[in-house]
């Protein structure tokens, strides 16, 4: 059964838009588990929305935080207090792609971040990182940091306008597979990331 984890080297980095082509091209569920942040929308309505993903596809979160934060904080804002028992990897008849929230290191609560969490489910984790100035390191300690905690990754996959030398020098560096470059879409709608994902992204 196909299922991956999609996270990124940080907040803001198109990770959303990758999930939403990801489960397109893999006519995948989608699960958000936690939500931090639903003005205008949360990431489960961009991804059925950007990803052509009927809603029987589209799972709901476990927790659906208001306050657009970083998860422990949007928690304790809301009054809302998140428990690992609730945030048990969902099973689905046919393929799944999981998002987590943030980067790799961001708390899930006060004493969980997102890394242990894909520890504790085991899914085959997707890194997405732009291709800017500063992904070297981000990318880097963020394998790191997944390999500390024996997280498997199926690869990285590069998000914005092209850099030969950070996409060649990264996955050799961290021995991960490069899945290929995302471009930045304009206009971005299902149909134009359907066709950049097809053209440039090469599953694992």
């Amino acid at each position: 059964m196909t299922r991956f984890l999609v996270t990124g080297t940080d907040t803001d980095i198109g990770k959303t838009v990758f999930a939403a082509g990801l489960a397109g091209a893999l006519g995948a569920y989608y699960w958000k588990p936690v939500q931090a942040g639903v003005d205008p929308e949360g990431d489960k309505e961009t991804v059925a929305r950007l990803g052509g993903i009927p809603k029987t596809h589209i799972l709901p979160e476990a927790y659906r935080l208001r306050t657009p934060a970083s998860p422990h904080l949007a928690a304790r804002i809301d009054g809302v207090e998140v428990c690992l028992d609730k945030l048990t990897l969902l099973q689905v008849e046919g393929p799944l792609v999981v998002e987590g929230a943030g980067g790799v290191l961001v708390p899930v609560s006060e004493t969980l971040l997102m890394a242990d969490l894909f520890a504790y489910w085991q899914l085959p984790v997707i890194l997405c990182a732009r291709t800017a100035l500063g992904t070297i390191n981000h990318s880097l300690l963020s394998i790191e940091a997944l390999r500390s905690r024996g997280v498997p990754l199926a690869g990285i996959a590069f998000i914005g306008d092209p850099h030969e030398e950070n996409e060649r020098i990264i996955p050799q560096l961290a021995k991960v597979p490069s899945l290929g470059r995302l471009p930045r879409l304009d206009p971005l709608d299902a149909i134009s990331l359907k066709a950049a994902f097809a053209e440039n992204i090469r599953l694992p």
